[in-house]
C-alpha cells in the first residue's frame, strides 16, 4: 500500500459513517426541509451518493487513463431534475457503502506513482488522484456536519461521528 493508507482508511470508513447519520430517521424527518432554500436529509444522502459515484469515476480514470478531462456537474440541478427528495434513503447509503468498498479495493492497489497521476478537471484545471481522494474524504465530513445539524433541529439528534474521529 502507499503512503496515502492513512487517507484510504479514512475513505473506507464513509459507507459506515452515512450508515450511522442517516440511521432512524423517519420518513417524514428524512424529506423535512428546516429552512427555505435548504436542502433536507433525504436531499443530503443523495448529494452525498451523486458527488461519490462522480468522484469515484474521476478517481478511476486517472488510474487509467493519461491526463483524462473530469468533468464538473450542476449538484442543485442534479438534486431539481433527479428528484433527489423522493428518492429511498436507504438505498442510496446502501449504494454509496458498496460504492466506497469497491474503490477502497482499487486505490489500495495503487502506487505513489499514481496518486500522482494527473487530469483536468473542466472547470478548475490540473488535479492529482491524491488531492481528488482528500476531496472525497473532506467531501463528506462537510455534509455529514449538516446532516447531523439537520437531524438535531428536527428533535432526531445523534452524537456526531467523522472520518478523522
Amino acid at each position: 500500500m502507499s503512503g496515502q493508507s492513512d487517507l484510504i482508511e479514512r475513505y473506507a470508513r464513509g459507507g459506515g459513517l452515512l450508515k450511522y447519520a442517516a440511521q432512524g430517521m423517519t420518513p417524514e424527518h428524512q424529506t423535512t426541509r428546516i429552512g427555505p432554500g435548504q436542502w433536507s436529509p433525504a436531499e443530503v444522502v443523495v448529494h452525498l451518493l451523486d458527488s461519490d459515484l462522480v468522484l469515484a469515476d474521476r478517481m478511476k480514470r486517472l488510474i487509467a487513463e493519461e491526463n483524462p478531462v473530469l468533468q464538473a456537474f450542476d449538484e442543485q440541478a442534479w438534486l431539481a431534475r433527479l428528484d433527489s427528495q423522493s428518492m429511498p434513503v436507504d438505498e442510496a447509503v446502501a449504494l454509496f457503502s458498496a460504492n466506497r468498498q469497491w474503490m477502497t479495493r482499487i486505490l489500495e492497489r495503487c502506487t505513489e506513482s499514481d496518486f500522482a497521476r494527473t487530469g483536468t478537471h473542466s472547470e478548475t484545471g490540473s488535479q492529482t488522484l491524491a488531492s481528488v481522494l482528500a476531496k472525497t474524504v473532506s467531501h463528506l465530513d462537510h455534509h455529514l456536519k449538516f446532516l447531523y445539524g439537520k437531524r438535531a433541529a428536527l428533535g432526531d439528534a445523534v452524537p456526531p461521528r467523522y472520518s478523522e474521529d
